[in-house]
This record gives structure tokens, C-alpha cells and sequence, in this order.
């Protein structure tokens, strides 16, 4: 569909909407966008936000999106940000039969959901974003959609406003410091002593390319743990094999990064070598937190998190979010943790 025509689509939509009058109007905006759907600045006209958790589907699932935005939308789709898609051009009341026919998408990438043929019960907290991970990529530690459509499966619906990104290594793809919780897969790599050739592969690459972890020992590596972010370039550099990954998967936890008008800032370092379970406890109890110390006349019902714990304080954040939380023994928590940013009001 050329762009004319789907311009000349929504105008004729919106204008339907002007003849038939003010109670074609009458459109609860919170319970729309509640619904997964978008206020948008066409009157009378919104659009379908459609979740994809680590950005990841089958492809028969794009047919049924194309199908969506040729019937009721204006014939194009947007790719969102947050790796979903985005249907423009829907009428309002043909949303009913646009959740129809999301109904086989929710159901096949195994969304959560309360009214099966209602569309999404909540959009608050905002798609599981993931770059695509050790399924495709050489340099990822972990699996990161399926790590995705975990934490998705413990945590939505929900209105309260969260944004989670996962990425596979410290290449930091997924930009995952702009966000509430920032996962970072890492690996402590492995040394069979007996196969390594002291070629010094490996300690170049970790001085040009990582943080100088590795040196030269009596014809042997040795690692510095304490410096170590498991990034795993001397398991990809090593010609011989004497460096392999981990077999048990590590993760660097950040926290509070934000974007917005007051105070954008990046996420900073909580948890070092860190385990999927204690990740997902850890957001579970910050929805108790939040759900306690959200501002209530916050606009829409949304704040970010970072702004309740600036005025919380960090220690009472972190008696919520570690509460029953059972570290691994390698795991390394800061104590203590401190934002800056850009400060645009005070």
C-alpha cells in the first residue's frame, strides 16, 4: 500500500468519526491503553502494541500481523523500539476484532493472560527486550530470549511501569543500562592448563579488547578474578581450546537506568556474578516496593523506579529487593550504589 493511500485511509476513518458525532467519541483512554492499544493523534483512530518478549518469533506469526494491518489498520507496521510491532490506523471500534485476531499470536509466543479473544491485560510494564543472544552470536553467554520469556512469564500483566533488557555479553547490544534492570550475561572462564601453548592469544586480546585480566605466569595464564568480567574473549580467541566457558551461567545485574525529562542516566553495577533466579526474585520484589512507594499522584499511575528509590534511599530499596533472595557463594553485591546523569531540573 502506497503512503497516500494509507494517509488517505486514516483521514477518511477519522472523518467517519465527525459525522456520526461525539458519542462515537466516548472512549475510555486509561482501559485503552490498559488494552495494549495507543491514544493516538488521529482522532477517533489508535493503534495495536504487540508484545514480542526478547524480540524473538516464528515466522508464521508476521502473516498474522500483516493480515491485522491490511483488514483494520492503514496497511503498514512499525517495529518498535522494545522489539514489538506496532499496527497504526485501527478505528476504535474495530479493536474488539483486532484482539480477535491477536488472539493466536498471545497464544503461541505464550503471553500471560486473564480473557482469552481480549487482547493484553495490561501494558505498563513494557516488553522483555534482548539482543539475540548465544543461539546466533558468537560473543553471548546465555540464551537470551528464552531468559527473556522467563522473566516475561513472571512478571506480566502488570500496570506498574517497568522496562528490563537482557544482552548476552558486555558488547552491550541491547543497551541494556538505559533501563530499570539491566542483565548482562558473563562467564568465568575455564583453563586446561595441559592444552595451552603459550601463544599469548589470549592476554592480547584481553588487553586490547577487555580490561588486562589475563597475564603471562612461568609459561601459563593466570586470571585475575577480582578484574575479570567474563567476557569471554580469551574463549574465543584461544587457537587451542585451553580456554572453554563456564558450564554454569553468570549474569552482571544493573539497576535504575532511565531516560525523560528530569534526570536521564545509565544503570549502574548491583550484582556481579549473579544467577537467573536471584535476577527474577529481585524484580518480583521490587514490584512490592514500587506497589508500596509509588507516588500516588504520579501522572497515569506511572513513575520510574529510580525516581522512588532518589526518594526512598538506596538502603530502603534494597531491603525490599533482596528480601529471600539466596545468592550464589561467587555472587558480589555493592553495598552501596550512586546515579548521576543529566540533570535537567532540580
Amino acid at each position: 500500500m502506497c503512503v497516500w493511500m494509507a494517509q488517505y485511509l486514516i483521514i477518511q476513518k477519522a472523518a467517519n468519526y465527525w459525522i456520526r458525532g461525539d458519542a462515537s467519541m466516548d472512549m475510555n483512554t486509561k482501559q485503552l491503553k490498559k488494552n495494549a492499544f495507543r491514544v493516538t493523534k488521529h482522532r477517533g483512530i489508535t493503534a495495536s502494541r504487540i508484545r514480542v518478549p526478547g524480540g524473538h518469533l516464528n515466522a508464521k506469526f508476521l502473516s498474522m500481523i500483516q493480515n491485522i494491518a491490511e483488514t483494520y489498520g492503514n496497511g503498514t507496521v512499525h517495529i518498535t523500539s522494545r522489539q514489538g510491532f506496532e499496527v497504526p490506523g485501527i478505528a476504535y471500534e474495530d479493536m474488539p476484532k483486532v484482539n480477535e485476531l491477536l488472539q493466536p499470536i498471545i497464544e503461541g509466543l505464550d503471553i500471560n493472560q486473564q480473557n482469552p479473544g481480549e487482547g493484553y491485560n495490561a501494558s505498563g510494564t513494557r516488553n522483555v527486550t534482548a539482543c539475540i543472544g548465544n543461539n546466533v552470536c558468537p560473543y553471548g553467554c546465555y540464551n537470551t530470549s528464552a531468559f527473556a520469556k522467563r522473566i516475561e512469564k513472571a512478571i506480566f500483566p502488570n500496570d506498574l511501569h517497568f522496562k528490563i533488557a537482557l544482552t548476552g555479553c558486555h558488547n552491550d547490544c541491547a543497551k541494556v543500562r538505559m533501563h530499570d534492570f539491566g542483565i548482562i550475561g558473563m562467564t568465568e572462564p575455564q583453563y586446561d592448563k595441559d592444552r595451552c601453548v603459550n601463544c599469548g592469544a589470549c592476554v592480547k586480546k584481553c588487553l586490547n579488547k577487555s580490561v588486562n585480566a589475563l597475564e603471562t605466569v612461568n609459561y601459563k595464564v593466570e586470571r585475575n578474578h577480582e578484574k575479570c568480567i567474563g567476557c569471554g574473549e580469551c574463549v574465543l580467541n584461544c587457537p587451542t581450546g585451553a580456554w572453554t566457558r563456564s558450564e554454569k551461567k553468570y549474569y552482571r545485574l544493573t539497576l535504575l537506568g532511565r531516560t525523560g525529562k528530569k534526570n536521564p542516566r545509565q544503570g549502574e553495577n548491583f550484582v556481579k556474578w549473579i544467577d537467573e533466579e536471584s535476577i527474577v526474585k529481585i524484580i518480583l520484589n521490587t514490584y512490592d516496593y514500587v506497589t508500596e512507594y509509588i507516588a500516588k499522584d504520579a501522572p497515569g499511575g506511572k513513575e520510574h523506579i529510580g525516581y522512588i528509590v532518589d526518594r526512598t534511599g538506596f538502603e530502603e530499596f534494597k531491603k525490599w529487593a533482596l528480601k529471600d533472595v539466596e545468592f550464589p557463594e561467587e555472587a558480589e553485591v555493592e553495598h552501596t550504589v550512586y546515579w548521576n546523569g543529566i540533570k535537567y531540573a532540580p
